[in-house]
């Protein structure tokens, strides 16, 4: 071999990869390319292909497998909780390290999953009680709603009360009638204009002759509310009644004196042992009853007591006793029995701002309460009372300084009574008020929506849960309650129109809004309720057969509009008069003179209620039900000439044409058009020129046709040749269809019947005129008689085949062959 040459070939390869870019540049030394190869070799024949294999696999993808070994042997798995591998039993060390890791696994995971059920169970403990209140709230919002009213009308009973003035059975019963007579007595004086007595006083003079205790202190209870200033009529009594603080010390001046009223009972009851004597004063009758209440006997009664005694009877008993009794002054004597409001006594040091508080509300119940002082009593009763043992002393702190509104004094409150007095004492209303005190607002919430009707078992103590809506001055709620039972809804409903006479209710903004309704421009949680539907409701029971009882309540509504702006008790009275239909007992009769006789209605007239109106409201509403006939009577009652006119026209067109029988409706009309028809002539009456044209030719037509039927032919057509309706020539075919054209409709209705009627007169006597045998000079005017017979049915048919008017049926058919007949 020429070494020359592979040098040369060397040096000029070497060129060319120098010249190169494509491939790095690679210096190395044959024995270093050798020794490279036999470490590839080595490498290869300890791997193995499979690891040649993956080493390009993973290579191709750019992977680098030694740095990845070298990765994965740093990795320590001591610290990681997966399930431990099994080891074999013969390595205790390693056996014991993987139990004792195991288990403390188990523990872990143990104690989570009881965190996880313990955390679920409180969760949809927490939402069960959240979606329980939120039902006793919604529940609570939604008993009793108008809707839910079921039939309250009952069997009528039976009465010798009111029978001669509808001349049947009243529904009303004794108690019902009762307020009924005391209602009418005050409408009068409305009528007339005089001085009329608070229907308060007279309904709760009513209600003590029906021997019903409950009923009497549902009374007497409104006579306490309502005895306050009064209303406004130009305002809102929801918005007023939030602003005036009467409502509580009426409130609690009910619940003080009723509890006077319960502690001389109880000592009555046990005169000898309560020892009372002297001047009889609520000083004298606090000392008999506490001294009643822990008598000597009962040693186990004076456990937490404090502060000593008075006269051997506990301190803080006598003061609570005094402030329930609303005697702010008997406390204050028993204070100073006991030394308490002596600033040198060391045992009673500590007081003074309490005492001096109540002495203030003494001297002037009305001034504002110094808030400095106020704060005083609160921070004491936080100190130091607020864990005293003695609960009378802690609730006497608490009605005096507002401390604590949110402590029941379960050990002294024992009844719902007892409970509203003490937060009606704690309500809060000078301007001031801070989160934790309690506002008038507040406690009605906590009455109405809290609490509720389910907390007071409302549905067996009905008086009870109406007490506490009457307290708290939620008075359309607690009407609308006491109008569910049966048994008190006519008291209901006359407690509700004596307070809204006084402008003390606040009534819905709609007549045909629900009973109780909430609106949301009034303060939480005041309702309105519905007066109108209220009284509608319980009218309902008795209108029928007491009319003149129902229409005295829809006296109360007259100052209501309905939807439509109508006087509601106009719309009332015309809803009664077409349930009961004994239109001459509330409208009177038309007398011959064309003057009306007095109604029921009468007795109610007034600048805002007519009763030529009632009577034509009742009118529009018969024709709107089709009752044309009892709406024309009171279209003439009401003076309204030309409706009474056009419907009677109306009817008069249907049945003009048939014959008359006796007490038929064509009878009763023909008798009401001649009465009409008799007053109306000779006076001016307001009625249109046509309307009055049309009813003279309709009665006209009705004696055609009882001339018809009676075959009275000539006479029959004598009465329609006056008419000018259809031609009896062909000389008069061109003036009855010209005269057709301004005829009214009613008239127009009647022409089919009439050209039938009238060709059937000329046939009958054509027939007759053709039987007949005269002679040669009679047979001569005979066939001239004949001829003009003729002559008038042919005007007939042409007159039915001319006038614009689609007759109905097969008219023209039968004429044209009546026609026919004749020739």
């Amino acid at each position: 071999m020429d070494f020359n040459y592979l040098l040369q070939q060397a040096q000029k390869l070497t060129h060319e990869t120098q010249g190169t870019e494509d491939f790095p540049r690679v210096e190395r030394t044959l024995p270093q390319v050798l020794q490279a190869t036999h470490e590839l070799h080595s490498r290869v024949i300890q791997t193995g292909a499979k690891d040649i294999q993956a080493h390009i696999l993973l290579g191709s993808k750019g992977i680098e497998l030694p740095k990845i070994s070298q990765k994965l042997e740093t990795i320590s798995s001591r610290k990681t909780f997966e399930p431990l591998d099994p080891i074999a039993e013969t390595d205790i060390q390693s056996f014991l390290r993987n139990e004792k890791e195991n288990a403390i696994l188990s523990v872990i995971e143990e104690v989570h999953k009881n965190s996880y059920q313990s955390a679920q169970t409180q969760k949809w403990k927490h939402t069960m009680n959240d979606w329980k209140q939120e039902k006793i709230k919604l529940m609570n919002a939604l008993i009793g709603p108008s809707q839910n009213w079921i039939d309250i009308r009952k069997a009528p009973e039976q009465t010798i009360l009111n029978e001669s003035t509808f001349g049947g059975k009243s529904s009303l019963n004794n108690q019902e009638m009762a307020y009924a007579r005391e209602v009418a007595e005050h409408n009068k004086l409305i009528i007339s204009g005089a001085m009329r007595p608070s229907l308060v006083e007279k309904f709760s003079e009513v209600a003590t002759k029906f021997n019903d205790s409950k009923v009497n202190d549902m009374w007497e209870l409104v006579k306490y509310m309502t005895n306050v200033p009064p209303f406004p009529k130009t305002q809102d009594p929801i918005k007023t009644r939030n602003q005036k603080t009467q409502f509580v010390d009426q409130a609690k001046k009910y619940l003080e004196n009723r509890y006077k009223l319960f502690m001389t009972a109880i000592i009555s009851d046990n005169l000898r042992e309560a020892q009372r004597g002297g001047v009889p004063s609520t000083y004298n009758l606090v000392s008999a009853f506490v001294g009643l209440k822990f008598n000597n006997q009962n040693t186990n009664s004076f456990i937490g007591l404090q502060d000593g005694f008075v006269d051997g009877k506990p301190l803080w008993p006598l003061v609570y006793y005094s402030l329930r009794c609303g005697d702010i002054q008997s406390a204050l004597k028993f204070l100073g029995s006991a030394g308490l409001n002596s600033t040198t006594s060391e045992s009673y040091r500590g007081h003074e701002d309490f005492v001096q508080l109540l002495e203030c509300k003494l001297r002037n119940p009305e001034q504002k309460i110094d808030t400095k002082l106020e704060m005083l009593i609160k921070m004491q009763y936080k100190k130091h009372i607020r864990n005293a043992t003695d609960q009378y002393k802690r609730a006497a702190y608490c009605i005096v300084g507002r401390c604590d509104v949110n402590e029941q004094h379960v050990e002294v409150a024992k009844t719902s009574d007892d409970f509203l007095w003490i937060q009606l004492s704690m309500i809060r209303n000078d301007g001031e008020v801070t989160s934790d005190d309690l506002t008038y607002s507040g406690l009605q919430s906590m009455i109405l929506e809290q609490y509720g009707e389910k907390h007071y078992n409302a549905q067996e103590q009905p008086h009870l849960y109406f007490q506490v809506l009457t307290l708290t001055g939620q008075f359309e709620a607690a009407i609308e309650f006491l109008s569910r039972f049966e048994r008190y809804r006519t008291h209901a409903v006359h407690i509700a129109l004596a307070m809204s006479e006084i402008n003390m209710l606040g009534g819905s903004r709609n007549v045909q809004e629900p009973l109780l309704s909430v609106d949301i421009s009034d303060p939480a949680p005041l309702r309105r309720i519905n007066i109108a539907r209220l009284v509608m409701l319980y009218v309902r029971k008795f209108e029928v057969t007491d009319p003149s009882e129902a229409i005295q309540y829809f006296f109360f509504l007259r100052h209501m509009p309905d939807p439509e702006g109508r006087n509601l008790f106009l719309v009332c009275v015309t809803d009664l008069a077409i349930e009961c239909r004994d239109f001459d007992l509330l409208f009177g009769k038309m007398q011959s003179t064309g003057v009306r006789s007095r109604g029921i209605i009468d007795q109610f007239e007034t600048v805002h209620i007519n009763p030529s109106k009632a009577c034509g409201m009742v009118a529009g509403v018969l024709v709107k039900k089709g009752l044309f006939e009892d709406a024309i009577k009171l279209f003439d009652l009401a003076g309204m000439q030309e409706q009474a006119l056009t419907h009677l026209s109306i009817l008069l067109s249907q049945v003009v044409h048939q014959p008359s029988t006796p007490g038929s409706l064509r009878e009763r009309l023909h008798l009401m058009a001649d009465d009409l028809a008799r007053r109306y002539t000779g006076f001016k009456i307001n009625c249109d020129p046509q309307i009055m044209s049309t009813f003279t030719t309709l009665r006209d037509l009705v004696t055609f046709f009882d001339c018809y039927h009676e075959k009275k032919y000539e006479l029959a057509l004598e009465t329609l040749g006056n008419t000018k309706l259809v031609p009896l020539s062909m000389n008069d075919l061109e003036i009855c269809v010209h005269n057709f054209k301004r005829l009214g409709g009613e008239v127009c209705k009647v022409i089919p019947d009439l050209l039938l009627a009238t060709m059937d007169v000329l046939y009958n006597q054509y027939k007759q005129l053709k039987g007949k045998d005269g002679g040669a000079i009679n047979n001569e005017y005979k066939e001239r008689q004949l001829t003009f017979i003729r002559d008038q049915a042919k005007a007939l048919s042409n007159m039915a085949a001319t006038v614009p008017y689609r007759m109905p049926g097969d008219t023209n058919s039968r004429l044209v062959q009546t026609e026919i007949l004749m020739h």
